[in-house]
C-alpha cells in the first residue's frame, strides 16, 4: 500500500482552485476559532462541526492541536472548549502592531465631542468581505450604538467598508465587487448601485455615506485612512441612531471634522482638492 493511502483528504493542501500554496489545515483551524461568537464561551466538538461544516473526526484532531497550541482549552467535565490565552496573546499582539488605533484614539475622541451627545466614531480594517473594528469610541450618552471592537460591518453597504472601497486602486475594487457578487449574486443590481452612490459620494464630499443602508435605524459617514507606511486601508466612521442623527447633521456638523481626522491619521491619500 502506498503512502498517498494514509493521506487524510481533509488535511491535503489547495483551496480547490489548484492554488497548492493554500494550507487548508491552517485555514480549518483558523475558521474553528472564528466560531465563537459574542458571548459565547463554550463549544463542543459537534457544534463546531456543524458550524464549519466539516466532519467530526477531523474537528476532534483540530481542536486537539488547538488545545496543545493554548488557543483552545478544554473542559473535562463538560466536554466543550473556550477560547485560551493564545487567542488572547494573538488578538493582543494584532492591536498592540496597530499604532494607527492609538493615534485614532484622540481623533476619534474629537469626533464624539461634537455638538450630537450620542455619536460614535470607529477605525475599522478589511477582513474578507467586513470591515473589522479595531477601535471605537462612544459618547457617554445611554442612547448610542453599542458596536464594540471586534464588530463586523458589511464592506458594500456601511459607509466604513465604503470608504475602504473607494481607496483601492480601481482593480482592487473591481476584484471586490465581483467577490461580493459571487457571494450573492442575486444582490448584484444593488452592489452595484452601492459602489456608483460610494463614488459619487467620495467625488462630492471626500468621504461616503450610509443613511440606513446598512441598518435602517444607523446613520454613519466615513472616510479613508491610510497606514503610515501606505500599505493598509483602514475606514473611520462617526455615525449615530437614526431618530437621534440626521444625515444632514453629520454632513454639516460632521463632515469636515472627519475629513480633518483621516487627514490627521493619512498620509498619501488624495482627497477631492475641494475638500483640502
Amino acid at each position: 500500500m502506498s503512502k498517498d493511502a494514509f493521506i487524510d483528504e481533509d488535511e491535503m493542501d489547495g483551496d480547490g482552485d489548484g492554488d497548492r500554496k493554500f494550507v487548508t489545515a491552517l485555514a480549518r483551524g483558523l475558521e474553528i476559532l472564528r466560531c465563537f461568537r459574542p458571548f459565547e464561551t463554550t463549544l463542543t466538538n459537534q457544534e463546531i462541526a456543524a458550524r464549519t461544516g466539516l466532519p467530526k473526526p477531523t474537528i476532534s484532531r483540530l481542536t486537539h492541536t488547538l488545545r496543545k497550541l493554548d488557543y483552545l482549552v478544554y473542559s473535562e467535565r463538560t466536554g466543550t472548549y473556550r477560547l485560551g490565552a493564545g487567542v488572547l496573546s494573538l488578538g493582543f499582539g494584532v492591536l498592540s502592531g496597530m499604532e494607527i488605533a492609538d493615534r485614532a484614539a484622540e481623533e476619534m475622541k474629537k469626533l464624539a465631542s461634537g455638538p450630537n451627545p450620542h455619536i460614535t466614531s470607529a477605525l475599522g480594517e478589511r477582513h474578507r468581505m467586513s470591515v473589522v473594528y479595531t477601535a471605537v469610541h462612544r459618547s457617554q450618552q445611554a442612547v448610542a450604538l453599542t458596536i464594540n471592537v471586534g464588530a463586523r460591518l458589511p464592506l458594500v453597504y456601511s459607509a466604513i467598508g465604503r470608504a475602504i472601497l473607494v481607496a483601492m486602486s480601481p482593480e482592487e475594487r473591481s476584484h471586490m465587487v465581483q467577490l461580493a457578487k459571487l457571494e450573492k449574486p442575486h444582490h448584484a443590481e444593488k452592489i452595484d448601485a452601492s459602489m456608483e452612490r460610494a463614488l459619487r459620494d467620495y467625488e462630492k464630499f471626500g468621504f461616503c455615506t450610509s443613511f440606513g443602508e446598512w441598518r435602517p435605524e444607523v446613520n454613519g459617514i466615513a472616510a479613508p485612512v491610510l497606514s503610515l507606511n501606505g500599505d493598509r486601508i483602514y475606514g473611520m466612521n462617526v455615525g449615530g441612531p437614526s431618530f437621534l442623527l440626521s444625515p444632514e447633521e453629520l454632513l454639516d456638523a460632521y463632515g469636515d471634522r472627519l475629513l480633518e481626522a483621516a487627514r490627521n491619521l493619512s498620509r498619501g491619500l488624495t482627497v477631492p482638492a475641494e475638500k483640502l
